[in-house]
This record gives structure tokens, C-alpha cells and sequence, in this order.
């Protein structure tokens, strides 16, 4: 017959091991792995042809890209009322990444304007229209 004592005991061990075995196995999912292979970054640089226009004036947007497959979507967006907002102004990029987009703007003032593919963003640039 077991005594209270003894089964106490048993009873702390038992939580004891659970414990310990909970533990290991804690240890085990947070142990690292190989690390995989990650792509290059991706990148898009733009640059306005001129910084100020007349209202509807075509200017260019260039710039190149990396980490992007070679005839990839780039498309111009504008900040309006603190969103960014798609304008209906995209193009392919060449075999090398480069690009090069006609634009027309019509909201007067500083626009601020960003180059984008995907999740990939170029940083922000300005023009101002007159």
C-alpha cells in the first residue's frame, strides 16, 4: 500500500516530468533551422524628367528596377488625401529593368508620386503642377 507521503511524491514527480518534457519540447520548435535561400531585395528607382508642369503637361518618369523579372507591370501612384491612389499609368519594364512613363497630371500643386510593382515601392518623389 502506498503511503500519502509516497504518493505525494510520485504526484511531484509526475508534474515534475510533464513539466520537463514540455520544456524540451518548447525548445525543440524554437530551435533554428537551415536558413533558405532569400531573393535579392527588390528595387525601383524613379526620376521625374522636370519637377514643375503646367496642368495636363506630358512629362516622363524613368528609372530601372532590380529584382524584378524582366517585363514586369510598373505603375504610378499618387498620394491623395493621405492614400496612395493608382492612376491609370503603367508600362512594362525592358529586358534590362529599365523603364520609362508618359505622365499627365491635372491636380494643382505639389503631387507627391511613387513608381510601383507589386509590393515593391520606389521612393517618393514630387512634381509640382501649376
Amino acid at each position: 500500500m502506498v503511503s500519502q507521503r509516497n504518493s505525494m511524491r510520485l504526484a511531484a514527480v509526475a508534474t515534475l516530468g510533464a513539466l520537463l518534457v514540455g520544456t524540451a519540447g518548447t525548445a525543440m520548435a524554437a530551435a533554428p533551422t537551415a536558413p533558405a535561400a532569400t531573393p535579392a531585395a527588390a528595387t525601383i528607382s524613379a526620376k521625374p524628367s522636370v519637377t514643375t508642369v503646367q496642368a495636363w503637361q506630358l512629362f516622363r518618369v524613368t528609372g530601372t528596377t532590380t529584382g524584378l523579372t524582366a517585363g514586369s507591370t510598373v505603375t504610378l501612384q499618387q498620394k491623395q488625401h493621405g492614400a496612395w491612389v493608382t492612376l491609370p499609368a503603367s508600362v512594362h519594364t525592358a529586358h534590362n529593368g529599365s523603364y520609362s512613363l508618359g505622365v499627365k497630371l491635372g491636380i494643382k500643386g505639389q503631387n507627391e508620386l511613387r513608381i510601383v510593382s507589386g509590393s515593391v515601392a520606389s521612393p517618393v518623389f514630387t512634381v509640382t503642377v501649376r
